[in-house]
């Protein structure tokens, strides 16, 4: 089993308990360091309102097997096995009460109650197939095997160990590869466009935000280069280079509501703003219009009408995303047309499983995409 993340550890200790005889090797010196990072140190671990509709696929429908037999009532099950403190935060996701730590060192017991061999650090130079199974040449030297599980992940956070070997590896045995990009992802946005937002780095806001069909609503952060937080992470696994992102700045606010804000108003357009948004924010998107300084009073009801849809309905285009250091998943990996839904073995070569984040599966921001860690190990295990 190659890869001794959230969904390798997972797999490699319901498999060697319900028997099977399982070696686990990672190239990477410390174990399940996604794990580690995740939520502050803490983890969300799973999210209690997954549901298929959270995750994003070439196959939407790939993942629904393995869901429906994994659910966050399992995970929950085995940090309530081993004293795990947990809590719900926001929107049903689930983080640990203290470190991370405690999850990672929860596998690892249950590694070891299924009797698994563990090697790491122990890159894999070379894998052959064999008839049958594979013979894996690794820095400890060679290994035969039955099967071979591949949960090395994606390329997000290369600074902790990420590679492109899951990749090279499903295209070695003729397995197709949607292009992966990254996700969970900041967005930048070319200087000259952004200069006027820059100064608000840290500013902060509760949105709607819209990419074609697909809608969020969640706060957004200004950096000096961009937009992140909650909104645009979500935004960003649906976003295309080219497309514009249509957020709601004034989700509060109706335009009935706005019209009506007029009468007998003394306050300036920032002023007014500044009621519905931060005052930092509300001064530069009024800056941005020629009638900054004139009384609510005074204004048209069509040129309000006309400012409350500009800021309904911001339109703005990134120029990019903040690349693999600063994502925290991939989106695309091994194409779910090469995979059985319900084992996650690979048609063409019997015996060779994916699973985690290397798969054409990516999860919302939230714990959604541990749960498909969980799952697809568990849909694994069951089947090796």
């Amino acid at each position: 089993m190659l890869g001794a993340g959230a969904a390798g550890l997972l797999c490699a200790a319901l498999a060697g308990q319900r028997g099977r005889r399982v070696l686990l090797l990672d190239h990477w010196p410390k174990i399940a360091e996604k794990i580690r990072i995740s939520g502050g140190g803490r983890c969300n671990f799973t999210n209690l309102h997954t549901r298929p509709d959270n995750f994003l696929s070439d196959n939407p429908h790939f993942c629904k097997s393995a869901l429906s037999r994994y659910t966050p009532q399992d995970i929950i099950g085995l940090l309530q096995k081993h004293r795990i403190g947990f809590h719900e935060k926001h929107k049903g996701q689930l983080f640990c009460d203290d470190s991370a730590e405690q999850l990672i060192t929860a596998l690892l017991d249950e590694c070891a109650a299924g009797g698994v061999t563990h090697w790491q650090p122990c890159p894999v130079e070379a894998v052959e197939a064999t008839a049958p199974g594979f013979r894996l040449r690794t820095a400890r030297g060679w290994v035969s095997a039955d099967a071979l599980v591949v949960a090395t992940g994606g390329l997000s956070i290369p600074q902790i160990g990420a590679t492109p070997f899951g990749y090279q590896l499903a295209e070695q045995f003729g397995l197709a590869i949607v292009p992966p990009r990254p996700a969970l992802v900041p967005l930048a946005f070319d200087p000259a466009q952004w200069a006027p937002f820059a100064d608000l780095s840290g500013v902060s806001i509760e949105v709607d935000i819209q990419v074609d069909a697909v809608r969020f609503r969640e706060d957004l952060l200004f950096t000096h280069r961009g937009l992140s937080g909650p909104a645009i992470l979500q935004a960003s696994s649906y976003w295309q280079p080219g497309k514009d992102l249509r957020i709601n700045l004034l989700n509060q606010v109706d335009e009935a509501t706005w019209l009506k804000t007029k009468q007998g108003n003394r306050r300036t357009l920032a002023g007014e703003l500044a009621q519905h948004m931060p005052q930092r924010l509300a001064q530069v998107l009024a800056a941005q219009t020629p009638d900054a300084d004139r009384r609510m009073a005074d204004f048209s009801d069509k040129a309000l009408r006309a400012l409350w849809q500009q800021w309904h309905d911001w339109q703005v285009r990134p120029g990019g995303t903040l690349g693999w250091r600063k994502a925290e998943v991939t989106a695309g990996g091994v194409a779910t047309t090469a995979l059985s839904s319900s084992t996650m073995m690979a048609h063409k070569a019997p015996g060779l499983y994916f699973i985690g984040e290397v798969v054409d599966v990516t999860g919302w921001l939230g714990g959604y995409n541990f749960q498909w860690a969980w799952s697809s190990a568990a849909a694994c295990a069951r089947a090796i």
